[in-house]
């Protein structure tokens, strides 16, 4: 703004009326103990124009922390039944193969569900664009379904002994089983963590604060949930890929998301702590631990594997949600997009930084 000959001008005042000499004189404003001086300017408040957010939220609903989570467990299995081929544990190959399909299905029926119309989904696969997390998702969703799909006919073949309808199909079908496997463990990491690519590319301060560690997050996430999946649908002779999955996963997963905090803004982090979603997140936490733990030391017993690996895919869903939560929660209240905003300010200026349009309006 610059400024005008008038923002000069001042009017004159209009005299003061003369105080009385002689009489008590009256003291201004309720309240008042005369030893000190009213408060004239009341706190402020974060509001906003019309009593509106600063930031729009997302218009999504509880179908997209259910599609998050579900992603999750698709690209784990994915990543597990792959490692379970080239052991030789087939029924470890099996039951990760299968986890992933239905995973990915009950997924994708959680998207259109949000999207409202199944073409919205072929749309976004009209066009490829590098720089939208939504766009290279869709791709990823699709290859990967694809993938896991024709391992999983496979599977599905081999437990019917050879008698789906397949026909002339079937040679093709067990002859790019393994290739498939392979291109469906290579997108299962990204599967897992362009969800939280898409969350930390939005305004909504607390997923934005989170963008550097909250990709670790998910793909930690995807590896208990896909863990503990194999170990409840497992016999524990083949679930030793499993259970090591599970333990690197629950040092990941808690070591990402205390990082994660640590590095975020201290205002954009608060409803990670608060609510409902602070006590979401301390039940993940705890549930992760006691999983691992569950894993290593008693993964061998079928009750104790089974019992571990519930707690681990309740503590990946937890987590998914709890995230989820936190972001539509700090779109809705102004100060965590005020606060962070002028603290960054003040950095920047203290940092000499004062020849841009962020610290010069």
């Amino acid at each position: 703004m610059s400024p005008s000959p008038y923002d000069e001008y001042r009017p004159p005042e209009p005299p003061r009326r003369k105080r009385r000499v002689n009489g008590p004189r009256r003291r201004r404003g309720a309240g008042g103990d005369g030893a000190r001086e009213m408060v004239m300017v009341p706190e402020a408040e974060f509001t906003s124009y019309y009593g509106k957010p600063v930031v729009k939220a997302p218009p999504w609903g509880h179908e997209v922390a259910a599609y998050l989570f579900l992603g999750g467990v698709a690209g784990g299995s994915g990543l597990l039944a792959v490692g379970a081929q080239a052991s030789g544990r087939a029924l470890l190959r099996r039951n990760a193969r299968l986890g992933a399909l239905a995973a990915v299905s009950l997924g994708g029926v959680a998207l259109v569900m949000d999207l409202g119309r199944p073409d919205r989904f072929y749309n976004m696969l009209r066009t490829f664009k590098v720089t939208s997390p939504m766009s290279v998702g869709s791709w990823i969703l699709a290859a990967f379904s694809g993938g896991v799909g024709v391992t999983a006919v496979n599977e599905i073949d081999r437990i019917a002994a050879n008698r789906l309808p397949l026909g002339p199909i079937r040679p093709v079908l067990r002859a790019v089983e393994g290739p498939a496997g392979v291109g469906a463990a290579v997108l299962a990491p990204p599967l897992a963590a362009y969800t939280a690519v898409l969350l930390a590319d939005t305004a909504v301060p607390t997923w934005n604060a989170a963008h550097r560690d909250l990709p670790f997050v998910f793909v930690s996430s995807a590896s208990l949930a896909a863990a503990g999946l194999a170990m409840v649908t497992t016999p524990t002779r083949e679930t030793g890929p499993a259970r090591w999955m599970a333990a690197l996963g629950v040092v990941g997963d808690l070591a990402a998301m205390k990082l994660m905090e640590r590095r975020m803004d201290p205002v954009a982090a608060e409803p990670l702590h608060h609510g409902t979603v602070g006590t979401m997140l301390r039940w993940s936490e705890g549930l992760a631990i006691a999983g691992g733990v569950g894993a290593v030391l008693g993964g061998r017993h079928r009750a104790i594997a089974a019992a571990s690996g519930v707690a681990l895919m309740t503590a990946s869903a937890l987590t998914r949600f709890g995230v989820f939560e936190a972001g539509m929660h700090s779109a809705k209240d102004p100060r965590y997009t005020i606060e962070p905003q002028k603290r960054r300010l003040a950095a920047r200026r203290a940092a000499g930084v004062t020849d841009d349009s962020i610290t010069t309006v």
